[in-house]
Order: structure tokens, then sequence, then C-alpha cells
């Protein structure tokens, strides 16, 4: 089968450097074996996203020659797909409805889910979310950068959120039904999402969808463990900057790029990626200090990092 990798950012803003780190590890896997490389806009969040970020992302992707294949997907376009998935998991008893807010949930010192209303079904007519029961209490997988990842659920303290209690599709439904439906085999995301592996393992054994293969990079942190985010008013990199922005991303992925590198273009910096990508150089870990940067480059970010 062909290899099939996306990037999925969500419109909540510009593109910053965490994510150039990612879209290119992503390109670069799936170029590296002639395969397709495919763009999500994760667009089911409205009070989050920033008018016009998706615009922005696109013609920045394009600006780095990181161009993807076949049209842009947008979620909020693919909500009927999510409704039917959802019904899917009603039917087979393993997705049930839940008012609990994590307001309650942290004052019932709870970790994870307690099975409150399991136990006390709510009103049928309340504003409910739908969690998901974990069918299996141990899980594990075989990250290609972070290795043997293993999970233990207690009782219901994995069920998690399929359907939101505000009317919103969850992230965790969404990518699970995009990614089957896209005929996605290979996922290169950042580690902060690999927590999120089992639950979507989970759905995708409950509807019946192949598994991808996945690969978690490092995100980018600062001395206070932050990583580098939106949320935490990340900078929006500069396409003026793409050559010295590409060649650190290199560099900072394991990959090791020649001195002559330096001087290089856009196109022969992402040949030579393509060309000499190695991705189990890349480091399971990054931290990064304002020193990391090229002098004269990226002061934002310099001192979001201090």
């Amino acid at each position: 089968m062909p290899c099939i990798g996306r990037f999925a950012p969500s419109p909540t803003g510009p593109l910053h450097f965490g994510s150039l780190l990612a879209a290119l590890a992503s390109y670069l896997d799936i170029r590296a074996r002639n395969g397709r490389w495919l763009l999500r806009i994760e667009d089911l969040d409205p009070p989050r996203e920033q008018p016009g970020a998706a615009d922005s992302i696109l013609r920045t992707l394009d600006a780095f020659g990181l161009h993807w294949d076949g049209e842009v997907v947008y979620q909020s376009q693919r909500k009927q797909l999510y409704e039917e998935a959802l019904q899917q998991l009603i039917v087979l008893d393993t997705a049930y409805p839940c008012r609990c807010s994590r307001k309650q949930l942290r004052a019932r010192g709870v970790l994870g889910y307690d099975g409150h209303c399991l136990r006390h079904p709510p009103d049928e007519h309340s504003d409910i979310a739908y969690r998901v029961r974990h069918t299996r209490a141990d899980q594990q997988f075989d990250d290609r950068i972070q290795g043997v990842r293993r999970y233990h659920w207690s009782g219901h303290e994995g069920d998690f959120v399929v359907f939101r209690r505000d009317g919103l599709f969850a992230y965790q439904l969404a990518v699970v039904v995009d990614d089957a439906e896209q005929g996605v085999n290979e996922v290169l995301r950042g580690s902060d999402l690999i927590d999120e592996t089992p639950h979507q393992m989970e759905l995708q054994d409950q509807l019946g969808y192949p598994r991808p293969r996945y690969a978690h990079i490092p995100v980018i942190t600062n001395a206070q463990g932050q990583k580098l985010s939106k949320q935490n008013l990340a900078p929006a990199i500069d396409p003026r900057e793409r050559q010295t922005l590409l060649l650190l991303a290199l560099q900072l992925l394991g990959q090791d790029p020649a001195a002559e590198l330096i001087d290089a273009s856009l196109d022969e910096l992402l040949h030579w990626g393509i060309q000499s990508w190695r991705p189990d150089a890349i480091p399971a870990r990054l931290h990064l200090t304002p020193d990391t940067f090229p002098s004269g480059h990226l002061a934002s970010t310099q001192a979001l990092l201090q």
C-alpha cells in the first residue's frame, strides 16, 4: 500500500515554529517513500478559532514549499460522517450520555472519569455529552520515535468524550473518522498528542477501522517546561526567513544537514531532506534555549524560550 500521511492543524492562529517542525517532519517522512501527503484543517471548535487563520496556514505552508496532495479537507464540512460514527458507537453500547463537567470532576477529586453517569444516567432532554468506554483495561503501542507506550485503565477512568455538551464533536472522534476515510496509514505529529493515541486506537477497533502507524516527534519546550504553542503566544513564523528556519528544523530533527547547505535554496533544502531522511535520528526529547537559534533570527521566539 502507498504511504499516506497528513498534517492537520487547527486554525487557532498562524503557524509557529513548533507547527512547522511537525509539518516538515510529516512531509519528509511521506515524500521520502513517494507517498501522498494530505492537508486537513481541524476547524471543529469555532470559539477557539481565529478569523483568517486557515488561509494564513495554507499560505505559509505553500511559501515553505510544503505542497500537499489533493484538495484541502475541512472538518467543519464533515459533520455528517462524525454523526454516523457516533450513532454506530451508541448502537454498540460503548458510547453513553454524560453531563459531568470538568469542574464537577475536580470537585469529586476524580482522576480521569469515575463512571458517575453510568450509575446516574442524565435526563435525555438535558445538554449532554457522550463518552466512550475503554473495552480493555490495558493497551500498548510501539511508537516509531518514542518507543513502546503502555496504558492501564482502572474502572472507567479512561472513558473519554466524543461529543461535547456544547454540541460540538470532539477531536478524538473526528480525527479517527477522517484518518480512516482518507486512507491515512502513517501519522507523524507532536508528542503532546501521544497520550490521545490509545483513545483513538480504541475508537478504531470499535468502528472497525484500520490502525495507522504512529510516530510522535518531541515538542519544543522552554526553561519552564512550557511547549511552544499558540496558547503560550508563540510568534508566527516569517516566510522571509524560510531557508534559515528549514535548516534549523532539519538540525533539530536530528538530520545533520551538511555545512554547504547553509546557503542552499528552499528547493535544495527540501530535496536534501527527502533524500537524506532518517526518522531513527529524531530525538525523543527536545529542549531549546535562546542560544539554539541563529544570531539575528527569530528574536521573538528567542524571548519566548527564555
